[in-house]
Parts: C-alpha cells; sequence; structure tokens
C-alpha cells in the first residue's frame, strides 16, 4: 500500500509519475492510498485511472476521502478492474452499496470478528442484517477518531491486554478523557452484543 506523498503538494502529473516509478520498481500487486485529509492532495479519479493503465499491478485503492460518489465513479469508470476499498470504518456499508469490495479497517484491530461480519453480509447483499450491524458499530467507528489514529484503537487494545498504548512520536498516547470515553464506548457495544471483542 503506497500512501499519496505528504507535505510537497504534487501536481497530478507529479503523482501519476511517482506512482507509475513505485509500481513499475516491484513485481507485487500495488494498492494506493488517497487520505486528503493527512496528505492534502487528492488523488482525482483520472489520475488513477491513468496510473492503472501505466502500471497495471496497481489493481487497488484504499479510499479515505469521506466521499461515496467518489467510490462510486472509480467503481463504474473501471469496469471492475480496480478493487475499492473503503478507508473508512463508518462508511463501509454505502460503499459497499456501490461496488465497494471491503475495508481496510481501523476498528477491525480491535474487533475483527464483528467489522469482517458486518461487511461480509453487505458484500453477500444481506442489507437488513448489514445495516443493523453497521448501525451498531457506528459508535466504536466513530470513538476512534477522538483523538489521532492510531492512539484510540492503541488504548482500547491495551485495556483488554492486547499490547500497549504508547505511540510513535510526534504523536503522544490520548487524553485520560479520551481513554475513558473510548472505553465506555467499547464497553457498551460489547455488552450490547453479548460477544468476545475477537469472536469470528
Amino acid at each position: 500500500m503506497v500512501v499519496v506523498p505528504y507535505y510537497n503538494k504534487p501536481t497530478q502529473e507529479g503523482l501519476f509519475q511517482h506512482f507509475v516509478a513505485v509500481a513499475k520498481a516491484v513485481s507485487c500487486d500495488v494498492v494506493l492510498y488517497n487520505v486528503p485529509g493527512r496528505t492534502a492532495i487528492d488523488l482525482s479519479a483520472d489520475t488513477l485511472l491513468r496510473i492503472m493503465e501505466a502500471a497495471p499491478n496497481v489493481t487497488a485503492t484504499k479510499e479515505a476521502t469521506n466521499n461515496v460518489l467518489r467510490a462510486q465513479e472509480l467503481v463504474r469508470r473501471s469496469d471492475g478492474k480496480l478493487t475499492v476499498l473503503s478507508g473508512d470504518d463508518a462508511l463501509t456499508l454505502p460503499m459497499v452499496a456501490v461496488g465497494a469490495k471491503g475495508v481496510i479497517s481501523v476498528t477491525s484491530n480491535l474487533l475483527p470478528g464483528h467489522v469482517s461480519r458486518a461487511t461480509k453480509l453487505a458484500l453477500e447483499g444481506k442489507w437488513e442484517e448489514a445495516r443493523a450491524a453497521h448501525f451498531a458499530l457506528l459508535p466504536v467507528h466513530e470513538i476512534m477518531f477522538v483523538e489521532a489514529n492510531p492512539g484510540p484503537v492503541k488504548a482500547a487494545l491495551a485495556a483488554q491486554g492486547l499490547g500497549s498504548e504508547n505511540v510513535r512520536g510526534p504523536l503522544a498516547k490520548i487524553a485520560q478523557a479520551s481513554r475513558a470515553k473510548v472505553l465506555e464506548v467499547v464497553k457498551a457495544y460489547l455488552e450490547k452484543a453479548g460477544a468476545d471483542p475477537r469472536v469470528s
């Protein structure tokens, strides 16, 4: 997975040249990661499709644009050649509804079975069950961004005895008030779900 370069704000032509160079330097499939909220640059649909033509091993995109219409455009214009993946947990259901194939998820680090189940239900077209599972998970998805990712999910995992809350600088462990909110939301979800967080 190769993220859109940050800080230097390349043009679309610069992005095209960058991603093609990376893709041609490797023999594996490449997933592009478009996250303009963190990089300040949006990889346009036109540029992404140009990249695919020039570098056939670019086979997927993680779309963290908060834009279902964008995902829909990519699915439609790529004729099924591009695997579109949600990069926003809270948008997985609507993105699957327009043709996305899944999610690269934050919440699944904490609740892998639950996120997997909700996503599979959507992919199988079991919309009523998928919607119920999706809505149940929404408070967890949202609280995972009470502070910068991955701080909240690491705090929740550490509370379950899985790893440490420590994050690399310039990030810092989340504030105690945020930690309390994270644990409260996760506890409420698990109590309502009545299941182990790692259920498959």
